[in-house]
């Protein structure tokens, strides 16, 4: 099922030379699932490699419904008509077998969720390379992205590299930087990267198939661990500054979210962004005002100001369209 093997017509020998000469035949096996993953495959594809094999999460029940519903990768990958299988709890050994009867040049790994066996990273002739979403050995792990915001990193970016036994501790083969706007959510980011990240992806593949490019062992100075995110991280600690209760809201967004109570009930703050730096003479959590511009939140030190709201089960309103229906007077306490 290559996806190399076009039917073309040449006028002359040269066509044909010119026109091979710009392919580039790596074989590939692309393993990945969510939405961060397409934009790699999508590029391999566009590129002209040969990606024979597509391994992916299996579908699953999601929402009120419990509709099935597949992997954005398995849907790219049977539109681009190339052959789709499932590592799912009880075939792991039979996925093994048919990606190494492949027999692939490299294994390309985008946010695939499990951590490969050694008979997969020792298999293909270029290793199994591994598309990140952080400057390594700055936040290994499954959360880069939001734990980036989360600390109130100013930058970030992507790195490729081959991958080894551990957790994000591989040789790396090529990064690429990218500046964190203070307004950006981590969801606005990971779109973003995915994308800075595809792109660096065909360039390192082709770089390292023309033996351009040599893998530098990560150094231990800097690595940090970014964990699986939990619902623990949601409640909003108005104690903090402004600046990291704002970092929190947007690092949670657009999952799991952060949460605060208002008269008992919960609501999760959608968007918010740091009003004034000035400490205010209130208990942190306290309303300050409330008008069609926004709820003006006092924390430890500053106020913040929250703009678009959502009750559980409703859709996200702004803070004007909130006030309309509920009234939210100065001095009501946000609690954690």
């Amino acid at each position: 099922s290559s996806l190399v093997g076009q039917v073309c017509s040449y006028n002359t020998v040269a066509d044909e030379t010119d026109f091979q000469s710009r392919i580039v035949f790596m074989k590939i096996v692309f393993m990945g699932s969510p939405e961060f993953s397409v934009p790699s495959l999508e590029a391999l594809v566009e590129a002209r490699f040969n990606v024979s094999l597509v391994v992916t999460q299996p579908d699953r029940q999601k929402g009120r419904g419990q509709k099935v519903v597949e992997t954005p990768v398995k849907t790219y990958a049977r539109q681009v008509k190339v052959p789709v299988i499932e590592w799912g709890r009880d075939n792991k050994r039979q996925v093994v077998q048919h990606v190494l009867d492949e027999k692939p040049d490299a294994i390309v790994v985008v946010a695939f969720g499990h951590i490969l066996r050694r008979e997969l990273l020792d298999a293909p002739k270029y290793g199994c390379i591994n598309v990140h979403a952080s400057l390594l050995p700055r936040w290994r792990g499954v959360s880069p992205v939001h734990y980036s915001i989360l600390h109130g990193d100013n930058w970030t970016g992507v790195t490729i590299m081959k991958m080894d036994a551990g957790v994000d501790t591989g040789p790396m083969l090529s990064q690429h930087s990218v500046a964190i706007d203070p307004e950006e959510t981590s969801g606005d980011l990971l779109t973003r990267l995915a994308g800075v990240g595809a792109d660096k992806l065909v360039m390192t593949l082709r770089d390292l198939e023309n033996e351009k490019i040599e893998a530098e062992a990560q150094g231990q100075v800097g690595a940090v661990y970014a964990p699986k995110l939990n619902r623990s991280l949601s409640p909003i600690r108005w104690g903090r500054e402004v600046v990291y209760v704002h970092n929190q809201i947007r690092g949670l967004q657009p999952w799991p979210g952060a949460t605060t109570f208002l008269n008992g009930k919960q609501l999760k703050i959608i968007s918010a962004r740091p009003y004034s730096f000035d400490t205010q003479d209130v208990q942190p959590g306290t309303v300050i005002a409330a008008d069609e511009n926004g709820i003006r939140v006092g924390c430890g030190e500053g106020v913040l100001l929250i703009t678009v709201l959502q009750n559980p089960g409703k859709r996200p309103m702004t803070a004007a369209e909130y006030l309309r229906g509920y009234k939210v007077e100065p001095g009501t306490l946000l609690t954690s």
